[in-house]
């Protein structure tokens, strides 16, 4: 039966801007929840055509109202996550406890499909808060909701992401980049439009897959993906590896930033791989073959930093 309601948390992100278009697009309800409706109602509004879509200001702990969401709901998708903490969110109210909440309502209403999204390369990083705080939150899901859909992108990118577009606003203005673990780590990034387009496949269908490893189509290092962005800028920069003793002071004082640029927890983090654990199926290994490559997405619009602007935008 095809599903009448698709209830988000973490609508505003842009996995969740994306996912609202393609849902609608398909004649599917949607329901956004949004802590602030003022700051982000405005933007979700442009998403989906009048009548298709619900925007619900709630904070994620009032369960109660969360609760009256999800009886009304077919489907349940949780986008909501954080990179960094701050007061009472922190890695283990949001990456843990929410889910766990959540999916134990979904259960208890019987909402067919609940779709979580987690992480990739977090079960060697068990000395990271958000790693541990990730897998715990797996933990918890699979416990109250034994059908959950839980996938596990590596690095997600797109025009509206928190990482191409930071670092080539950070590649703009400094003349030195720093280089962790000598920028050796590995990622596979994929296209926000990518997994948008599996999570709604995985909506409309049924799957055997109840854990997927979300990845692009490229394996790349970091610095890789750095001398990437420089190219499509045409511009250029000098790598400065730096220890890891170094990186934690500065980080020290980056944390104390409303948005910190990098945190010692992120430091941790990039020691490890965002490659498949090899313990679950990936996207490529049940037919869903992402082919939009880094360089050739990007390349639509880093235009925005380079010195002529739009004027060195390129037709696609």
């Amino acid at each position: 039966m095809k599903p009448k309601n698709c209830l988000i948390f973490g609508a505003s992100g842009q996995i969740g801007r994306n996912l609202i278009r393609g849902l609608t697009r398909k004649n599917l309800k949607v329901t956004a929840v949004t802590r602030n409706l003022h700051q982000k109602g405005y933007i979700l509004k442009t998403q989906a055509n009048p009548g298709y879509l619900d925007i619900v200001e709630a904070n994620i702990f009032d369960l109660t109202k969360i609760e009256d969401l999800i009886k009304k709901a077919d489907v349940c998708i949780n986008l909501v996550g954080i990179l960094f903490e701050k007061g009472p969110n922190n890695f283990k109210n949001i990456h843990v406890r929410f889910p766990a909440a959540i999916s134990e309502i979904c259960q208890k209403h019987n909402v067919s499909k609940f779709i979580h999204l987690s992480a990739l390369g977090i079960e060697n990083a068990k000395d990271s808060k958000y790693a541990m705080s990730k897998l715990n939150g797996e933990i918890a899901i699979r416990n109250k909701f034994k059908d959950a859909i839980i996938l596990k992108p590596s690095i997600v990118y797109s025009v509206d992401d928190n990482f191409t577009t930071m670092l080539m606003g950070l590649l703009n203005l400094a003349p030195i980049f720093p280089l962790y673990y000598g920028g050796k780590t590995k990622f596979m990034p994929l296209h926000c439009i990518d997994i948008c387009n599996l999570i709604l496949n995985l909506i409309e269908n049924e799957t055997n897959y109840k854990i997927i490893e979300c990845i692009g189509p490229e394996e790349l290092t970091f610095k890789e993906i750095i001398e990437k962005l420089l190219k499509l800028m045409e511009k250029k920069r000098l790598f400065v590896p730096i220890p890891i003793f170094i990186a934690n002071i500065m980080a020290t004082f980056f944390q104390i930033l409303p948005k910190p640029l990098i945190t010692r927890d992120q430091i941790k983090l990039l020691f490890y791989d965002n490659i498949p654990s090899g313990k679950y199926k990936t996207n490529f290994d049940i037919g869903k073959d992402f082919v939009l490559k880094f360089e050739n997405e990007v390349e639509k619009y880093c235009y925005m930093w380079k010195e002529t602007g739009e004027y060195s935008k390129k037709k696609h």
